[in-house]
């Protein structure tokens, strides 16, 4: 039998049946599991009251939730920022990470602050009825950390740049969502699937582990959990293809695989130092072609990157100390090819602006504007890491061009 509500077919012997039951819900009967998976929008009201609705109804045995550990103790907690170490975070080579993470969390509290809602309530509702009943739970979504660093390694040097590009966009934006464009993204699948595909379109490698990845880890999650009923809180953005992986029971892989962390390549490992080598083989064709040469290409290398470094800490409000020693810090960077500009002077804003007490209480909110992002001091703190690391970036490659005119005139 097949037609819009429901289609069943027999595959290796076992029977797997869809039916769409209602609005956002989907109802799969796969080897004698009952798995039912709600689409969600992650901060509508709607949402949580669909969830309260469908579990009281259907009385699981099971409820997963589109969470991992570190999402869901920053919804529970919010005042988990309070205990942050920024100078060690910066020293570990997470300052990216975390100002990514910061980002995605202040997009959606823009969102919810503009419908008045939390972002995330439907999944702790979720949790929240599931303990009252005494239902078995079960965190489906990969650690967001891993997702992350997965999509940064996997990435292109310009992809890396344009995953900067948007989230650095995105604090900047000050575009409101409204109530009803959301609640079409929610009715309307064929918006949400144009929406994935323009994003594999632009950064295929970023769309495998943002999206696909999960859909695998999500479905795989779902499938192995415990119990004859299951009842799945996703993101309707996951829907078509967390249904998929369950349909064809496409399990070969384990998701262990998708847990791990990319191995830099040795190219990868080498590229600064090739680079390093790159600019001082430069100035030694420089000095061997004329001492007036060669000063003229210092004089290159030293303008530019000092000039576009100190003009990313500026448009980044640093601290003027901070700015003065930008034009330092990126012609000495010359010296430690592997380490960034960021690593130099984001430690020295947090020293010439310490962090407050009220900073770190006050961050989860700040985090929702681009005026908290730039009054913050934890969070100036990672946007002058990011703008620096960016501006010595753009500063060496102008450098060179400038420096190979030079030595070619």
């Amino acid at each position: 039998r097949e037609d819009k509500k429901s289609w069943w077919r027999d595959r290796e012997g076992a029977t797997v049946r869809r039916m769409v039951m209602e609005g956002n819900i989907v109802h799969l009967s796969i080897d004698g599991k009952e798995i039912y998976l709600l689409g969600t929008a992650h901060v509508l009201e709607k949402s949580k009251e669909e969830v309260e609705k469908y579990i009281n109804e259907l009385d699981p045995d099971t409820v997963c939730v589109e969470l991992c550990e570190a999402r869901y103790n920053s919804l529970k907690d919010e005042n988990r920022w309070q205990n942050l170490d920024i100078i060690k975070v910066i020293k570990e080579g997470k300052a990216f990470l975390l100002l990514a993470n910061m980002i995605l969390s202040s997009f959606q509290k823009r969102i919810g602050k503009n419908l008045k809602t939390k972002p995330g309530l439907e999944m702790m509702e979720a949790i929240k009825i599931a303990e009252e009943k005494s239902k078995r739970i079960v965190l489906v979504d990969r650690d967001v950390n891993l997702t992350l660093k997965r999509a940064w390694m996997l990435s292109s040097f310009s992809d890396k740049m344009k995953i900067l590009e948007v989230l650095l966009e995105s604090i900047f934006s000050n575009e409101k969502i409204e109530k009803e464009e959301i609640e079409n993204l929610l009715e309307n699948g064929d918006l949400i699937s144009s929406m994935m595909e323009e994003l594999s379109n632009k950064l295929p490698k970023v769309k495998e582990v943002l999206i696909d990845e999960r859909d695998y880890y999500i479905a795989n999650k779902i499938f192995n959990a415990e119990g004859e009923k299951i009842f799945a809180v996703v993101g309707k953005g996951h829907i078509n293809g967390v249904v998929n992986f369950l349909e064809n029971k496409n399990f070969e892989n384990t998701i262990e695989k998708l847990e791990e962390i990319p191995e830099k390549t040795k190219l990868s490992k080498l590229t600064p130092y090739i680079f390093g080598l790159i600019i001082i083989a430069l100035f030694v064709l420089g000095f061997m072609k004329g001492t007036k040469v060669g000063v003229d290409m210092l004089f290159a290398w030293v303008v530019a990157s000092g000039i576009t470094t100190s003009l990313a800490a500026l448009c980044v409000m640093a601290h003027p100390i901070t700015i003065l020693l930008s034009w330092l810090a990126a012609p000495i960077k010359l010296i430690l090819p592997p380490v960034s500009a960021g690593i130099f002077l984001a430690p020295i804003e947090a020293i010439l602006r310490k962090p407050r007490v009220v900073d770190f209480e006050n961050l989860n909110e700040d985090i929702s504007s681009f005026k908290g992002f730039m009054k913050n001091r934890v969070t100036k703190i990672l946007l002058v890491f990011a703008a620096v690391t960016i501006g010595a970036i753009v500063g060496h490659t102008i450098a060179i061009v400038w420096m190979t005119k030079i030595l070619a005139s």
